[in-house]
Parts: C-alpha cells; sequence; structure tokens
C-alpha cells in the first residue's frame, strides 16, 4: 500500500493508494476527523455509482451525511453550480469543525475543493478521486477552481486537502475513453519528468496490462507531483512544469465549449502541437513529437484540432498562465527532461501555429 506524503508543513497530508481501499475508506475518513456532519460533493454518474456505498460506510462511523450532486461534465464547474452547492451546504448547516468529502473526477473535485476553501473561510476536505485524472493529477496539491464563460480556472485558489484516498480498482467502472482520457496526464508526467515510464507506456499491449499495473502508474506521477508541490506550492515556478500541453490543451477545450475533447484530449493536443513547434525551432530534440503522437495513437488520444493559431491565441490571452506581456511555456529538451520558457506573449504564436 503505497503512501507518499506531501511535506508542506502544517499543510502536510498523505495520499494512500491501495486496491480495495473503499471497502474501508469509512473508518479511515473517521480515524482522522472527529466531525459530526459530512458533506459529500460528487456529481450525477458518480453518485449512481458510489454515492449511496459511501453514506452508509459513513453513517456506520456516526458521521451525518449530506450528499450534494452536480451535474457531470467540465460545463458544471462554474459559478451558478458553486452557488448552489453553497446553498446546500448552509441548507445543512454545516460548520467549520466538520468536513467536505469531494468523490469524483477533476470537476467534483476543483469545483468541491474550492466550495471547502471558502464556505465560511476554509473547511477541512478529504479528495477521494475516482478517474484516472483524478488519482493521478487533480486530486493532488491544492489546486481548486471553477471556471468563466472567459475561460477555465479563472476562479480559484490554493488549498490542500487533509488527506488522498486512492483506490485503482475504482478505474474499473470508468469507460474506455475516460480511462485514456487520464493516461493523457500520466504521458505528460512521463514525457517531461521521467523516460523510464514513458518506455513501459509504450511497451504495454492493451488497457488490460494497464490496469494490472496501474497502481504502480498512478504512485510514480503522485510522487513526481508530491516533489514538485514542496518546492512550489502556489505554482510560481517548478509546478509550472505540469502545465505542459495545458496552455493550447485549455484552449481546445474552451473553443469546443468543453464537449468537443476532454481535459486530457486537449492536453494530448496541446503537448504535440506545441512539441512539433519547438523541435522545428531547435529546442527539442528530433523525433521526440514521434514518439509522442505515436503514444497518443496507442491508447487512441487525438493528436490535432481543427483550429486556428487565431483561435487558440485569442483563448490564451485570457490564460492565468499569462503575465503582464509574458507567458511561460513547458518545453522537452528529450522524452523525459522539459523545462520551462519564459517567452514574450507577442512571440506566442511561432510555438503554436
Amino acid at each position: 500500500m503505497p503512501k507518499i506524503i506531501v511535506d508542506l508543513a502544517e499543510h502536510s497530508y498523505n495520499i494512500i493508494i491501495d486496491k480495495g481501499l473503499w471497502s474501508k475508506i469509512g473508518t479511515k475518513i473517521r480515524q482522522m476527523s472527529a466531525a459530526d456532519k459530512v458533506a459529500v460533493i460528487t456529481d450525477d454518474n458518480v453518485d449512481a455509482l458510489y454515492g449511496e456505498s459511501l453514506a452508509k460506510q459513513l453513517m456506520l462511523e456516526k458521521f451525518k451525511v449530506k450528499r450534494i450532486v452536480m451535474g457531470h461534465g467540465e460545463k458544471n464547474k462554474n459559478l451558478q453550480v458553486l452557488s448552489n452547492v453553497y446553498a446546500a451546504l448552509a441548507a445543512f448547516g454545516i460548520t467549520r469543525s466538520d468536513l467536505i468529502i469531494t468523490l469524483g473526477g477533476g470537476v467534483p473535485g476543483d469545483l468541491g475543493g474550492f466550495a471547502a476553501a471558502t464556505f465560511l473561510r476554509g473547511i477541512d476536505f478529504i479528495q477521494i478521486p475516482t478517474t484516472l485524472l483524478a488519482q493521478v493529477d487533480s486530486s493532488v496539491g491544492g489546486k481548486v477552481a471553477v471556471d468563466l464563460p472567459e475561460g477555465k480556472n479563472l476562479v480559484g485558489s490554493f488549498y490542500q486537502p487533509k488527506a488522498v484516498f486512492i483506490d485503482p480498482n475504482l478505474l474499473k467502472s470508468l469507460p474506455e475513453r475516460y480511462l485514456h482520457d487520464g493516461l493523457a496526464e500520466v504521458i505528460k508526467y512521463a514525457a517531461f519528468d521521467d523516460a523510464e515510464l514513458f518506455a513501459k507506456l509504450e511497451g504495454f499491449s492493451g488497457d488490460a496490462e494497464l490496469l494490472a499495473n496501474i497502481t504502480e502508474i498512478v504512485a510514480a506521477c503522485c510522487m513526481i507531483k508530491a516533489r514538485i508541490v514542496q518546492k512550489d506550492e502556489h505554482d510560481i515556478g517548478e509546478r509550472m512544469l505540469l502545465n505542459f500541453g495545458h496552455t493550447i490543451g485549455h484552449a481546445v477545450e474552451k473553443c469546443y465549449n468543453y464537449e468537443g475533447y476532454t481535459h486530457g484530449e486537449g492536453v494530448g493536443i496541446g503537448m504535440v502541437r506545441l512539441t512539433e513547434q519547438t523541435e522545428k525551432l531547435g529546442i527539442t530534440a528530433i523525433g521526440t513529437n514521434r514518439r509522442l503522437r505515436k503514444m497518443l495513437a496507442q491508447y487512441e488520444l487525438p493528436t490535432a484540432a481543427q483550429l486556428t493559431g487565431k483561435q487558440i491565441l485569442d483563448v490564451i490571452a485570457l490564460d492565468k498562465k499569462k503575465k503582464g506581456n509574458a507567458i511561460t511555456l513547458v518545453v522537452l529538451d528529450k522524452i523525459g527532461s522539459g523545462h520551462l520558457l519564459k517567452i514574450a506573449f507577442t512571440d506566442l504564436a511561432k510555438y503554436i501555429v
């Protein structure tokens, strides 16, 4: 049972990764919380699969439980849904000594975490991610946010969970598209930090072999993220490496109104589009983009979207990673090694055309 410590002084917490953890999740939560009430923030898809089971386990531990169920998908990660969540928390009478649990993928995790950070100026919360994307990335590190019509994650905060409980067995309920969606984030980690993991992913014969090794894969990604977050909790330096593929990827999601491509699919497109250009510019080793494309295709992830450079630039102009007239890109030296490249925003076009 891998246990990874995210060492952030008084905000430190454990990531517990264990197949079968779900069956004892209520006991684990009671061991770390003396709360009277627990609000479980989830979406309708996840609630149908796991909501009742979690509520029963929590009630056996003498918690009073309220399930707050939002619609699924990125289009629901907005201020109106957040307002509805606040109203439900108020109606439940939750206090600052109580607990919020976010159950699901990145959308309930991000929105629920932001609700925890801001309601009553902060309530303890625990992440229980049920998708591969959330298990390897969004549940760790304390980035919580909602979207605006103008762009993704434009309203948010840094607010660390009290724990992250990961049961890789929950991934068995994922449709294939969403398993691969999360795998794009795994590929991201491997591409900028772990050449051995990248080679391992290239060698898998299919999803069955992938899932047979999933605990090791999730742990490898969480260890990379924990190491980086410990150095740069507030995303002003090295943590920006985690944004590889995201600047263009977020623009792809936005241009298709969060309905054409999933987050991971957008990230994959972003990694390829950027790396194709950095190879041409002599920044990235020749052949890197070919391996990226082949890897994404191996797991049925798209490598391109029908968008012009201008469409992407118009969205990136509102990206939170833009600072003044500059923006920092994450570029690869080669597979397994990346670095940050700060450029003038006026030079961005040559990196994405």
